[in-house]
C-alpha cells in the first residue's frame, strides 16, 4: 500500500507543477546590431513587461506553490497567504504582449537620439521573444539655441543657458531635455515667475542637417499665458494661526499687524513673533519658490501643527503683479499623555523591558516650545552563558525642553528648511545590578539640535554635567573590586564635565531607490579640559583635585562609524568601518565605566560573546559570581560586512564577516596583552556566520549564528570552528545590527 501511495503522491506534484504552463510568458532578449553602447541593450531589457515566472535552474518554484495552494475558501488564512504572497500567478504569453513591448523598444530608441533605426521581433513558442535592434549612430547636437525674444521671460531663460544640461556634441536624449525644461522652470520660480510651467517650453529639432546631427531651437510656446510670462511680488502675508473648517477667513477685524505680517489668533495660543522667525516670504519680497518651501517646512517641523496649507492668489486690487500669500494652520492639542511599553535586547546579550509614561507640552510658551517629562522603570536580564545571569533594574525621570531657535548670545541666522533646536535637560536615573550595587546618575545638559538637510544633522551639546555615585556595594563586589583597580577606577564616584558633538550623515533618511546609500557618524566628547589645566589636576603625581569632594573626569574621546549599503537585486551588500579612542589625563588615569569602548556582542564582532572580547589578546579566565565580566578599552577597531538576501515574503537570510577587538592605551597589570602596541594586527579577532531576519515592517526580529575564525588571544586562525557547534554564538536581537 505503501508503495502505491509514494508514487501517486509524487504524481500529485508534478499535476500541480505542470498544471497552466503550457502557454507561458518567458520573457525577452535584445541582440543589438550595429554600433551602439553596450549600456543599451542593458536599457532596453530593462523595459520588457511583464516579467516572467521567477525559476531556479528552469523550476518555476513560485508558480508551483501558486498552484499547490488551489482555491482559498477565504481572502485570508495559511492558504490565501501561501497562494499570493509566496506564490506568484502564471504569466501567459500573448501577442499582443510581444507587439507592445517591440513599440515601447522603438520609442525608446527615438528617446535616446536614434530616430530612424527599427526594432525587429522574432517570437517561437516555448521559447524567449526575441528583440533586434539595428541601429547606428544616434545623433548629436550641432547647435543649440535658447530663446530670443525681447521680453522679460526670455531674457531670464537665455540667462540660463550657460549652465545648459544640453551641450554641442552630445546625444539627444529626451529625458536629459525633460530635466533641462524642469531646471529652467525651477530657476525661474526661484525669480519670481510664479505661473511658469515646463510645458510652455518646446525643443524643435532640426534632423535635415545632415551628418547625423541636429540644430535644436528651445522656444516658449505662443500660447504661454501672459501671467507666466511676469515676475509676480508678495503684497500681504496672512496666517490663519489656528485654522479650521468654520474659520471664516475673509474676516479681516481680528486680523494682528506684526512686523507686516497679518495673523489672525483669536485664541491668542501663538506669540507673533513665532511667525516672524519662520516664515521667510515678507510683503515687497519677489516671489521664490525655495522661500515658499522653506516657510512650509519650518511650520511642518515646528511640531505644533496637524495640518499646514499654503495659497496664492493674486492681489487683483494691489497691482497686476501682486501675490498675497494665505498660510492655513491648524495645531495639535497642546498636551499629551503617552504610555509606553517597550522590548529590547543589547549588543551584551542583553534581553528586557521598560514601561514610562510621558507627559507633553508641545507650545509650553506659546512659540511652540516643547516640555517632555518622562518616568521609566525597567528590568534587564543580562545572559553570560555557562548559568550565569545579571538582572538589572532601573528606574528613571528626565525633564527636556526643546525650544525652537538658537538661544544664544549673539543672533544665528540659518535658511535650512529645519527649525534649529536649543535642547535643555535634566536627568536622574538608579542602577540596581543583581543586589551587588547601585549606581546613581544624575545630569543636566544644555546644547542645540540643528538638522542642515534632510540627511544631515549636527549635536552640539555646550555644557554638560553628569555626577555618577555608586552606592549598597555588596561585600562580594568590593573583594572584586579590590583586585581590578582599573575597574574600581572607571565606576568610582565621579563628576563627568564638558562639550561633546556628534555629526551625522544617513542617506537611507529619506526614501530614495540610490544603489549606493552611506552613513556617517563622527564624535567628540570631551571633558574638564579647562578645568584640569585651570587648577593643575595631575593624578600621576598626586595632585588629584575634587569638586565639593568629588574627583572629575578628565578625557578627549573621538569616535567615527562608517557605513556603506550597496543594492544587489532584491538583496543587499552591508559594510561597515568603525573605530574610537578615549584618551584619559590630568585627573583620571581611565576613562569612566560608561566611555569605554567594548567588543563583541548582537551588534559588533557577533562570533563572540558580548563585551567580553580582548582588551588586545587577553583571555578572561572563566569564573562564576562576577557581575562585570564586561571587558573595556580605550582604543576600538572593528570591521564587518554583511550580505542580506531576500527568502521570501517576510524572511530574510544574511552571511556576515566581523573582525575587530579593543585595546588599553596604558598597560594594565590586571589584563596583561591588553595595551595597544604595533603588535595589534595580530590581536584582531575574526568571526563568521549566517542569519535570519523575520521583517514585519515595524519590527525586525533578528537571529545570528557566529563562529570565530581567529582568536586573538593566540593570534591563530581556526577555521576547524566552522560546523562545531560548541563554538557557535547565539545572537538574538531586535533590528539590523547596523
Amino acid at each position: 500500500m505503501t508503495k502505491q501511495i509514494i508514487p501517486a503522491g509524487l504524481l500529485l506534484l508534478l499535476a500541480c507543477a505542470c498544471s497552466n504552463t503550457k502557454n507561458l510568458y518567458e520573457g525577452g532578449t535584445v541582440t543589438i546590431e550595429g554600433k551602439a553602447n553596450k549600456s543599451l541593450k542593458t536599457d532596453l531589457e530593462s523595459l520588457l513587461r511583464p516579467l516572467p515566472n521567477a525559476s531556479f535552474l528552469g523550476w518555476k518554484y513560485k508558480l508551483w506553490v501558486y498552484n499547490l495552494a488551489g482555491t482559498p475558501k477565504k481572502d485570508k488564512g495559511f492558504r490565501h497567504w501561501l497562494k499570493y504572497k509566496v506564490g506568484e500567478a502564471p504569466v501567459l504569453a500573448s501577442a499582443a504582449i510581444s507587439g507592445k513591448n517591440r513599440e515601447i523598444l522603438q520609442n525608446r530608441l527615438v528617446n535616446k537620439g536614434f530616430f530612424f533605426d527599427t526594432v525587429l521581433l522574432e517570437t517561437k513558442p516555448h521559447k524567449k521573444d526575441r528583440f533586434i535592434a539595428r541601429v547606428s549612430q544616434p545623433y548629436t547636437y550641432r547647435h543649440i539655441v535658447y530663446p530670443q525674444e525681447d521680453d522679460t521671460l526670455a531674457r531670464s531663460i537665455d540667462r540660463l543657458a550657460r549652465r545648459s544640461l544640453l551641450k554641442t556634441g552630445d546625444t539627444y536624449d529626451l529625458d536629459v531635455v525633460k530635466n533641462e525644461r524642469t531646471r529652467i522652470d525651477d530657476r525661474l520660480k526661484q525669480r519670481g515667475f510664479y505661473y511658469f510651467s515646463p510645458n510652455y517650453l518646446q525643443l524643435d529639432a532640426d534632423t535635415t542637417v545632415g551628418n547625423r546631427q541636429i540644430d535644436a531651437t528651445l522656444r516658449i510656446i505662443p500660447s504661454t499665458p501672459a501671467k507666466a510670462r511676469q515676475i509676480w511680488h508678495i503684497h500681504d502675508v496672512v496666517v490663519f494661526a489656528n485654522y479650521d473648517i468654520n474659520t471664516d477667513t475673509s474676516d479681516k477685524k481680528d486680523l494682528v499687524d506684526y512686523h507686516g505680517y497679518k495673523i489672525l489668533d483669536t485664541a491668542h495660543l501663538f506669540r507673533p513673533v513665532m511667525f516672524s522667525r519662520n516664515l521667510v516670504f515678507k510683503p515687497g519680497d519677489v516671489y521664490n519658490r525655495n522661500d515658499h518651501n522653506l516657510s512650509l517646512n519650518r511650520l511642518i517641523t515646528l511640531g505644533v501643527y496637524k495640518f499646514v496649507k499654503a495659497r496664492f492668489v493674486e492681489a487683483d486690487t494691489a497691482g497686476p503683479d501682486q501675490l498675497n500669500a494665505f498660510y492655513y494652520l491648524t495645531p495639535l492639542p497642546k498636551k499629551s499623555l503617552q504610555f509606553q511599553v517597550t522590548g529590547l535586547t543589547r549588543s551584551d546579550n542583553t534581553t528586557g523591558g521598560q514601561v514610562s509614561v510621558t507627559w507633553a507640552n508641545r507650545n509650553l510658551f506659546r512659540g511652540a516650545e516643547l516640555l517632555t517629562a518622562t518616568v521609566s522603570a525597567g528590568l534587564d536580564e543580562q545572559f553570560l552563558g555557562a548559568g550565569q545571569q545579571v538582572s538589572t533594574r532601573t528606574f528613571g525621570a528626565t525633564l527636556d525642553l526643546f525650544v525652537p531657535r538658537f538661544i544664544a548670545p549673539f543672533t544665528v541666522k540659518t535658511n535650512s528648511a529645519f527649525v534649529p533646536r536649543t535642547k535643555i535637560g535634566v536627568g536622574y536615573q538608579i542602577y540596581d545590578v543583581s543586589n551587588e550595587y547601585n549606581l546613581a546618575s544624575a545630569q543636566a545638559s544644555f546644547g542645540y539640535i540643528f538638522k542642515e538637510t534632510p540627511v544631515k544633522e549636527h549635536t552640539l551639546n555646550i555644557f554638560t554635567v553628569n555626577f555618577v555615585n555608586p552606592t549598597h556595594i555588596s561585600a562580594a563586589f568590593q573583594q572584586e573590586l579590590d583586585t581590578n583597580i582599573t575597574l574600581a577606577r572607571s565606576i568610582e564616584r565621579q563628576f563627568i564635565i564638558g562639550p561633546n558633538y556628534n555629526f551625522n550623515i544617513n542617506t537611507r533618511a529619506v526614501p530614495n531607490r540610490r544603489r549606493n546609500n552611506y552613513y556617517f557618524n563622527a564624535a567628540v566628547d570631551v571633558s574638564a579640559n579647562i578645568l584640569g589645566l585651570a587648577t593643575g589636576a595631575d593624578v600621576a603625581k598626586g595632585n588629584e583635585i575634587k569638586l565639593v569632594g568629588t574627583p572629575f573626569s578628565q578625557y578627549d574621546r573621538f569616535e567615527l562609524d562608517l557605513r556603506h549599503y550597496l543594492r544587489l537585486g532584491t538583496g543587499e551588500l552591508a559594510s561597515r568601518i568603525t573605530g574610537g579612542v578615549g584618551i584619559a589625563w590630568g585627573n583620571s588615569t581611565t576613562m569612566p565605566f560608561i566611555k569605554e569602548f567594548f567588543a563583541g556582542g548582537t551588534n559588533d564582532v557577533r562570533a563572540f560573546h558580548a563585551r567580553q572580547l580582548g582588551p588586545g589578546s587577553y583571555l578572561a579566565p572563566a569564573k562564576t559570581g562576577v557581575i562585570l565580566p564586561d571587558q573595556p578599552g580605550d582604543v576600538k577597531l572593528e570591521a564587518n560586512a554583511e550580505y542580506r538576501f531576500k527568502i521570501f515574503s517576510i524572511l530574510r537570510g544574511a552571511l556576515f564577516a566581523d573582525a575587530g577587538n579593543v585595546w588599553t592605551l596604558r598597560a594594565d597589570t590586571a589584563r596583561p596583552g591588553s595595551q595597544f602596541t604595533g603588535g595589534f594586527a595580530r590581536q584582531i579577532a575574526v568571526g563568521v556566520g549566517t542569519g535570519l531576519r523575520f521583517d514585519v515592517k515595524i519590527l525586525v526580529l533578528r537571529v545570528d549564528l557566529g563562529v570565530p575564525v581567529r582568536q586573538p588571544w593566540d593570534g591563530r586562525w581556526v577555521f576547524r570552528n566552522v560546523g562545531d557547534i560548541s563554538k557557535t554564538v547565539l545572537n538574538l536581537a531586535i533590528g539590523y545590527p547596523f
